[in-house]
């Protein structure tokens, strides 16, 4: 048994890490305390067989943190989740009511360009003090797990939110060519959209007759 739970914790304990630290979603940061759980009880028997009182303290009281981490995110966390997707799926099926997309799965949506190729995911979102409406979204592409990525503040008016995922009326080449964001340095707001030149050319005859 002693054999037995001495190779358990340390493996359990890692595979529980890898879980939490990954923040793949509720249920798996939910199931990996579960694992946390079977590595800090595989710990507890070591200490206990060893004469380790430091080690079966220790990881007593972690087994209490990690069932209050399952707690919260298999149990309160999870039903959350299932509530504002329940309600998403309701709200595009009915009729005279505005689709809803949940502000808690909004960070680490991914998001697809209007041809179909991923373009990233939201890493934050930015609101309005004074209207509560998005003000710009930051997508990272999401090389090398953030080592390398690259960030950029997108328009919200050129996202379609739905519970399907977010679509971006945008192509990998146009998101390349969108200005880059430091990590630690975003603006205050966007830049003003440029006109497209056909828009443009149209307006530059109406403001010398409105000069004239």
């Amino acid at each position: 048994m002693n054999e037995i739970a001495g190779w358990a914790a340390p493996a359990a304990t890692m595979i529980a890490a890898m879980m939490t630290a990954a923040n793949l979603g509720t249920r798996v940061t939910g199931w990996g305390f579960v694992v946390f759980t079977v590595g800090s009880i595989a710990w507890s028997i070591v200490g206990l067989s060893s004469g380790q009182t430091n080690l079966l303290l220790s990881n007593g009281f972690l087994t209490l943190v990690n069932i209050v981490g399952i707690w919260r995110w298999l149990g309160r966390q999870a039903k959350y989740e299932d509530g504002s997707k329940a309600a998403a799926r309701r709200s595009a099926s009915v009729r005279h009511a505005p689709s809803l997309f949940s502000a808690g799965g909004l960070i680490g949506a991914s998001v697809t360009g209007r041809d179909g190729e991923a373009l990233g995911s939201i890493v934050d979102a930015m609101l309005r003090c004074d209207g509560a409406t998005l003000a710009y979204v930051v997508l990272s592409d999401g090389r090398a797990a953030g080592l390398s990525e690259t960030l950029c503040a997108i328009d919200p008016a050129l996202l379609n939110f739905s519970h399907d995922g977010v679509i971006a009326d945008l192509t990998q080449a146009e998101l390349e060519g969108l200005p880059k964001l430091k990590p630690d340095e975003w603006p205050a707001s966007l830049p003003a959209r440029e006109m497209p030149a056909t828009a443009a050319s149209a307006a530059r005859p109406l403001a010398a007759q409105d000069r004239a």
